[in-house]
């Protein structure tokens, strides 16, 4: 049964290609969705977002790459700048001369659209969907605020069926690669540069240097092992410590425990405070503290979470960053969500001690500073004059 599956599964692949073929095979859409197809593809494993949703959001957002932001920036869907520290274009959308992000190359726009949809909490929802449910995806998007326009999601539906891309929704990188006969530039590790210069609407000039990648390149870039990636919420979701793991610590059995990054921590109650949930569980005052990154005691809410023990470096595996929401964040409240030390969370960031959480903001939570790698790679990609 299993073969028969796959045969069908094959043979639909390919009558899908041959239709879009020849539907055809010179039309803007067609040469968008060859050329990036296995992008998509590749995204749809490492972040869990459908490549029909991401193929038919580029081809809608850039016009089949051919819309200036695409053509001058690499940018295919429309994403603004906010806590952007890389190169940047402006140009009129819902309001006059709007931001908006420039990158090195399309594959970075790629990545920041499905980073934007994975850790953004107003998306999350989205990824209960499964990745071959492309209408609950569609209409989730509008739902959630990603575009004005009421008829946004049926014009996504409507891409997705009359370019087949659904099918690419159950694609392994590999069956991506041969039916969208992804060209790839130079037989050896070389690879060919070609530098572009452009004005932007406000009058300053970029040149952008991009290169034409060989196939090792582009695997190297884009590893997936045909897993989708589990939702956000799970990730997220604090776990119930049993008895027989709490009685590794010495604390309190009198009460639940939870975990968050592997890290124990408690509920308040009504009346609580730092100083009696210390107590309790015995610590000395300073201690717990510094556990929750509080210099000086202060007012404990009900249901807020208390740390029972140092929280981590980094966030858990699969939690690389946060975008920041509307409802005015604290750094410390992410911090305290995620179970990570402020202190890292402002150094792997290089954040200012006095720095302020605004709507958009981008706050990696695992690896090495966002800053430092944005700032290294358009170094090497962006100049001004």
């Amino acid at each position: 049964m299993k073969k028969s599956n796959a045969i069908m599964v094959a043979v639909s692949l390919i009558l899908s290609a041959i239709l879009i073929a020849a539907s055809d095979p010179q039309t803007p859409q067609t040469v968008y969705i060859a050329k990036y197809a296995s992008t998509a593809v590749r995204e749809m494993y490492r972040s869990g977002v459908p490549a029909s949703i991401t193929l038919a959001q580029g081809l809608l957002e850039s016009r089949a790459g051919q819309a200036p932001l695409a053509t001058q920036g690499n940018n295919h869907f429309g994403i603004k700048c906010h806590n952007w520290d890389g190169g940047k274009m402006y140009q009129d959308d819902d309001q006059a001369n709007e931001c908006f992000r420039i990158y090195p190359s399309a594959d970075e726009s790629f990545k920041d659209h499905s980073d934007f949809l994975r850790y953004n909490d107003r998306y999350k929802f989205l990824f209960d969907n499964e990745t071959t449910d492309y209408k609950s995806w569609a209409y989730g998007l509008k739902q959630a605020g990603y575009a004005t326009d009421p008829t946004y999601p049926s014009k996504l539906i409507k891409i997705i069926e009359d370019y087949h891309l659904y099918d690419y929704d159950r694609m392994t990188v590999a069956q991506a690669d041969e039916v969208s006969g992804t060209e790839y530039e130079g037989s050896d590790e070389n690879h060919t540069e070609v530098q572009q210069s452009s004005t932007t609407k406000d009058g300053n000039k970029i040149h952008i240097r991009r290169h034409k990648k060989n196939r090792k390149e582009v695997a190297d870039n884009h590893t997936a092992d045909n897993r989708i990636p589990e939702s956000p919420l799970s990730i997220e979701a604090p776990k119930a410590l049993d008895k027989s793991q709490m009685e590794e610590f010495r604390f309190s059995l009198s009460r639940q425990m939870y975990s968050k990054n592997g890290v124990p921590f408690v509920y308040s109650e009504e009346g609580e405070t730092y100083a009696s949930i210390a107590q309790v569980n015995h610590l000395f005052l300073k201690e717990m503290l510094r556990f929750n990154d509080l210099k000086s005691s202060q007012t404990l809410l009900p249901g807020s979470i208390v740390y029972l023990q140092a929280k981590k470096s980094q966030a858990a595996k699969g939690l690389d960053k946060y975008i920041v929401g509307k409802d005015g964040e604290t750094l410390w409240e992410i911090c305290q969500r995620f179970g990570v030390k402020m202190s890292s969370v402002i150094k792997m960031n290089n954040f200012t001690s006095d720095y302020v959480p605004r709507e958009g903001d981008t706050i990696i939570l695992r690896g090495e500073s966002f800053t430092s790698r944005l700032f290294h790679r358009n170094d090497e990609n962006i100049s001004y004059d």
